[in-house]
């Protein structure tokens, strides 16, 4: 994520700001990637601090994309609800800079139903994930305590509501990149054939989990090619994300990234990989000293980092 600046005095601004500490309101504007402070505001502003400009009746793009709530008569379901549009915000951001669900871009947009297990009537089961363009996200996992718990029980080493969201959009991806036939030529004979039963291989893969070895950046995506896509691109989207944010907070080796870079216009995977890579490595030095967990703790075999390739291809060249 870039790091912006105020309109107004040129002050540093983060993403999710709403205001410059000179007093100007700002807002997102996702084309231009950039602050602006004469735009009218998402309907959500003063509910959840969504700080995109409106575009469809008093929405922001994103928020638009949401058409269920969580049960806001419970009323921890709120403050769930802002973070969640916020991981939500944050990734459609990233995959903006390279034209997905821009102005221009008149292809189909997902659809979001946040649920929380959580509502007025009771407790109920919510499954994350995606069908036929609409994706479900369990908004119960914003608290940092349930988030916490989950990945223990699990057994995973990360676990974020940024990640849920890259995950489950890259099974929207998918579909938007399935309508061209070359695509899916290179996607079967890279992560193999997706019309394999979908339903049976999960009840295989929980019955019986296979070992990811060398093959695959997961366990779950061992499961089904689909999830292999899915965990494959959500790590694109980590790494680039990463090695972008800390080009743009002026962190580099003395290997680069040099000063000005932007990941989302890099056209070498490999490239891409190592710089991120190498950063990620030198954080981790530096988290075990206040002994906080590793920025990313995952190995990249040469088998994972050719299905990164092609998924960095197909993105970029949707």
């Amino acid at each position: 994520m870039q790091v912006f600046h105020c309109p107004t005095c040129g002050a540093t601004l983060w993403f999710h700001n709403t205001a410059c500490t000179c007093g100007q309101e700002v807002f997102f504007d996702p084309d231009a990637q950039a602050m602006v402070s004469d735009a009218a505001p998402c309907a959500n502003r003063s509910e959840i601090a969504c700080n995109w400009r409106a575009e469809q009746d008093d929405l922001c793009r994103s928020c638009a994309m949401t058409t269920t709530l969580p049960d806001l008569r419970e009323p921890d379901n709120a403050a769930l609800w802002q973070r969640t549009e916020e991981a939500k915000r944050w990734v459609l951001a990233n995959l903006m800079r390279w034209g997905w669900f821009t102005a221009s871009d008149q292809g189909a947009r997902p659809v979001f139903q946040l649920l929380s297990e959580q509502t007025a009537e009771g407790t109920e089961q919510v499954t994350m994930g995606h069908a036929s363009g609409t994706i479900t996200i369990n908004v119960t996992e914003a608290s940092d305590t349930e988030l916490v718990h989950r990945q223990q029980q699990m057994g995973e080493l990360y676990r974020t509501m940024i990640g849920h969201m890259r995950h489950e959009i890259a099974h929207f991806l998918f579909e938007r990149l399935a309508e061209n036939p070359d695509f899916l030529e290179t996607f079967r004979a890279t992560f193999g054939d997706e019309r394999a039963d979908y339903g049976e291989a999960l009840k295989a893969h929980y019955a019986n989990p296979k070992d990811k070895g060398d093959t695959h950046i997961t366990q779950y995506a061992t499961a089904h090619p689909h999830e292999d896509w899915a965990e494959t691109i959500a790590h694109l989207l980590h790494l680039t994300d990463l090695l972008d944010s800390a080009a743009a907070a002026g962190l580099a080796l003395p290997e680069g990234p040099p000063p000005g870079y932007d990941a989302y216009a890099e056209t070498d995977t490999e490239h891409l990989l190592t710089h991120a890579i190498n950063l990620a490595l030198a954080i981790n030095h530096v988290n075990r000293a206040l002994d906080l967990n590793d920025l990313y703790p995952f190995i990249l075999t040469q088998p994972v980092r050719d299905k990164l390739a092609t998924a960095h291809a197909a993105l970029r060249q949707h």
